[in-house]
């Protein structure tokens, strides 16, 4: 991996490996951020606008988080694989169910594809911190905090 010239002084070795979590992330997290998109638009029933706007405040709040990783991959002398056919091509996320409506559903599908980012955030929070990056692993802390309040959100309309 190529890195831009930075005075960062987290090693080279280790700022790859960060590079890497991150760009794993940023593609998980622009997927998400679509599906949260896909739910909004698509969503029907007697909850429509309750959940129509609260899934766009999941979209927005994920979209801060892309803009985020992908300024401290570039702070680390790297560069964010940001664009919509890479994020496709790299996400590790499951696919968004496209037939769906019912308000139930969108909850559900929404709500196990933020669980799944929020346990992968929590496992690169450890994987950066034993790197020595503490800037990193306090950016994926936030990151997590946001994503759990999100699903408290989401799955309260089930629960």
């Amino acid at each position: 991996m190529k890195l831009h010239q930075t005075k960062n002084d987290l090693p080279k070795e280790k700022r790859e490996k960060v590079i890497e979590i991150l760009n794993q992330r940023l593609a998980d997290a622009i997927d998400l951020k679509s599906q949260a998109k896909q739910a909004h638009w698509n969503v029907k029933g007697m909850s429509f606008i309750a959940l129509h706007e609260l899934f766009d405040q999941v979209a927005t709040e994920i979209e801060t988080h892309v803009d985020n990783i992908a300024e401290r991959i570039t702070s680390l002398g790297g560069t964010a694989l940001g664009t919509v056919r890479v994020a496709a091509r790299s996400s590790s996320l499951s696919e968004y169910p496209l037939e769906i409506t019912e308000g139930s559903a969108h909850i559900e599908a929404l709500s196990s594809v933020l669980a799944d980012f929020g346990t992968k955030v929590r496992k690169n929070i450890d994987e950066t911190a034993d790197l020595g990056d503490a800037d990193t692993a306090d950016l994926l802390t936030e990151i997590s905090r946001s994503v759990d309040k999100l699903l408290w959100l989401v799955e309260a309309h089930i629960q």
